[in-house]
């Protein structure tokens, strides 16, 4: 029983070790799909409690994928501190940090900071792509498929942590809660008797105000339409980040679409010679 829990989680050959790392490749899109939904806040207000019991389930499965990866671990420790490891621990500590009655993780954008960190899951998808690498390697499945495969995984993975990172440094400085507690800030500073003014974002590098026509990362899924136009080189221009940090994240956003853009071409050129020529390219 023992040996065969251990091959599960250590030998990429074995049947059991697809099989687990198809059903973590299941529960890491549920995560990502609810992160993204649990961001709309109409959606929020109303299936709030749904996303909290889809979020203590994936925490739960990860927490056991985790635990099993450092037990069966040739060297447990070195585990931990090694890249995937990490992975592993920032992946789901972010949710056991907000069960704890700590005044440090219950500010507002502490809070917000934390529940986006669960987007590094989708990282886990890069192991399972480097995964079927392997396979392909070993004839053990198709090499075109695999490649693909491979490159969907990542175009998804930076897709994620891309709209991800846009809607933490750009949304949350119109999110209702940050709008509700300027204002409040606003009214208990304006005199008696007079108007009080209406607040505005600030960008926190630039010091800039963000005008209402400007606010366009309003949740995860309307970042996911900006970022998808932008790593396809489509551009727009109906969506635009207007703060430091944001332009930032756009900057990272093209790059790595340029980068994605020769990946599939390399992809292409290597499928069309098999298919029409029946041979790879010489440097395969």
């Amino acid at each position: 029983m023992l040996p065969s829990l251990r091959r599960i989680f250590t030998d990429p050959h074995y049947s059991g070790y697809r099989i687990w790392h198809n059903i973590v490749m299941v529960f890491i899109f549920a995560s990502c799909a609810s992160l993204a939904l649990e961001s709309v806040q109409s959606l929020s207000d109303n299936y709030g409690s749904y996303f909290n019991w889809s979020e203590w389930i994936t925490v739960a499965f990860f927490t056991a994928d985790a635990v099993a990866n450092i037990a069966f671990a040739p060297r447990p420790l070195r585990y931990v501190f090694s890249f995937w490891g990490l992975i592993d621990i920032i992946s789901v500590a972010p949710s056991y940090l907000m069960l704890l009655n700590l005044t440090a993780v219950r500010g507002t954008k502490t809070i917000r900071l934390l529940r986006v960190a669960r987007v590094l899951r989708v990282l886990k998808l890069a192991r399972a792509a480097a995964d079927q690498a392997k396979g392909a390697e070993h004839h053990e499945t198709n090499p075109i498929l695999a490649n693909l495969k491979i490159y969907f995984i990542i175009f998804f993975a930076v897709l994620m942590i891309s709209s991800t990172a846009m809607y933490f440094v750009e949304g949350y400085l119109y999110a209702p809660d940050v709008l509700q507690a300027g204002q409040d800030a606003i009214d208990m500073a304006t005199p008696a008797g007079q108007r009080p003014a209406t607040y505005m974002p600030v960008d926190p590098l630039s010091g800039a105000t963000i005008a209402e026509d400007k606010r366009f990362f309003t949740s995860i899924p309307a970042a996911m339409w900006w970022s998808m136009t932008t790593m396809t080189t489509t551009g727009y221009g109906d969506m635009y980040p207007v703060t430091v940090g944001g332009r930032l994240v756009a900057s990272f956003t093209m790059l790595f679409g340029l980068v994605l853009f020769g990946i599939l071409l390399n992809i292409i050129s290597k499928t069309m010679m098999i298919l029409f020529f029946g041979e790879k390219l010489p440097d395969d």
